[in-house]
């Protein structure tokens, strides 16, 4: 007999998902590396400035190893890979993020776009459906943007 699945829940700081052969528990880091992968992928490739860019902001970020970071760069690149209902994973696992790490995590996405010298069109298309899925809400992306062009401008 097939069960179904259960709905995804969130424990403590974990997203947990059920099915009837396993369970999977994914935390803040992966959303976060997962969002930044999704954002680096929006002109159909990741550059080795934006690789290294979510490496460093990870580690940075979370005072993870960079080993780790990588680690949950490669984990998300395969899911989104293998995940054709990826957008809806994430916006389950949004609800792990508050105003203020959502805040930033725009600021991250704005860096990894940028981080190749290019701000194309369509990862800043990928940037605002990350912002939607995870539902930042506009006065917080603004405050991203702001902040970005600060530290850009010194």
């Amino acid at each position: 007999m097939i069960k179904e699945p259960k709905k995804p829940r969130i424990v403590g700081d974990e997203l947990v998902i059920e099915t009837q052969d396993s369970t999977e528990v994914y935390d803040s880091k992966y959303l976060v590396a997962a969002l930044l992968v999704f954002v680096a992928k929006g002109d159909g490739n990741i550059s080795g400035p934006e690789s290294g860019e979510m490496v460093e902001l990870l580690s940075a970020y979370f005072d993870i190893r960079r080993s780790r970071s990588l680690e949950l760069l490669t984990n998300a690149m395969e899911d989104i890979a293998e995940n054709p209902d990826f957008e809806n994973f994430l916006k389950d696992l949004s609800g792990l993020l508050n105003i203020a790490e959502k805040e930033e995590v725009a600021l991250m996405m704005l860096k990894v776009v940028a981080a190749d010298g290019r701000k194309d069109a369509e990862e800043m298309d990928k940037l605002r459906a990350a912002a939607d899925i995870i539902q930042i809400p506009p006065e917080t992306l603004h405050r991203a943007y702001d902040r970005y062009f600060e530290e850009t401008q010194v």
